[in-house]
């Protein structure tokens, strides 16, 4: 198969592509080729420009480009440069799919948990239609609208709703390490809200299966099947580096520190894989305590 893939040399994208390379021709988006080549292998077709695919020659799109999110204060150009980075390369995707007489058979387009924004204590899964409307519902939103344009009996659209993702050496796991292994982690604010995680093995599985189950399409909660709360995951972590993990983040504290996008890390979900679950995916860390002690 011929592969296109944006975000490739991401966290998600760099540890997907090596199995890529398997079996088929991968061709990535990058905006510089020569890093994508050497951090990811001479054997992908690194390219700069989305007008140099002829996307009638492409089997399956891969879109897991954007802008990290919680990398800066939440300001009005942040928030663009945000959005901008997920929406206009999806649409650009999307037009050059429509525009095929051979279209790609399968477009998996990057989402997020975000789409549901913040809820109680129940555990919902992607059937579920009462999201609360702030910034990271309406991104997500925005988002997957961009790439379900796509659609057709030709093209099928997957959606990712992807989790936090934990990995060794980059992603949320990484910013949490340092405070942790000095003793200083633990919960935020009371701990109740939900953490939606999936190792990064899963993650990239889960991807593969996605290309392989045809049936697959639309919303696909990409998140381990046993979310915790945040104080179960602070408790857990402490234990995986046997350290206490007592050391309590005041609500008002972190929005001082970090403005509106606190709300990331104060609120959350509890949200269950059913797709992936009814479609046969077995996951590798289905638990937390197997999942942190893989990593760190």
């Amino acid at each position: 198969m011929h592969i296109f893939i944006t975000g490739a040399t991401g966290l998600i994208g760099s540890h997907l592509c090596p199995f890529l390379l398997h079996h088929n021709q991968v061709t990535v988006l990058s905006r510089n080729p020569a890093k994508a080549n050497a951090l990811l292998s001479h054997k992908v077709h690194a390219i700069s420009d989305i007008n140099l695919v002829d996307f009638n020659s492409v089997d399956v799109v891969i879109n897991l480009v954007g802008e990290p999110i919680v990398n800066k204060r939440w300001s009005a150009k942040q928030k663009k440069i945000i959005r901008d980075s997920r929406i206009d390369i999806t649409q650009q995707i999307t037009s050059a799919i429509k525009a095929c007489f051979n279209p790609p058979h399968t477009f998996i387009s990057g989402s997020a948990i975000g789409f549901y924004g913040r809820q109680n204590s129940d555990f919902i899964d992607e059937s579920f239609d009462n999201p609360h409307d702030e910034f990271s519902h309406q991104l997500c939103k925005d988002w997957e609208n961009a790439a379900i344009a796509a659609q057709s009996t030709q093209t099928r659209v997957c959606l990712l709703r992807t989790g936090i993702v934990l990995a060794k050496k980059e992603g949320a796991l990484s910013k949490m390490l340092p405070a942790f292994k000095l003793c200083l982690g633990g919960p935020i604010g009371n701990g109740k809200q939900g953490m939606s995680w999936i190792h990064i093995d899963d993650m990239t599985q889960l991807i593969l299966f996605v290309i392989e189950h045809s049936e697959l399409s639309g919303p696909i909660n990409a998140t381990a099947p046993n979310p915790v709360s945040n104080a179960i995951f602070s408790k857990s972590l402490g234990e995986a580096l046997s350290r206490p993990a007592f050391m309590t983040m005041p609500v008002p504290v972190l929005k001082l520190l970090m403005g509106e996008m606190s709300d990331l890390l104060t609120t959350g979900q509890f949200i269950i894989p059913s797709k992936a679950l009814n479609h046969g995916y077995k996951f590798h860390h289905s638990e937390l305590k197997s999942a942190l002690n893989s990593l760190v």
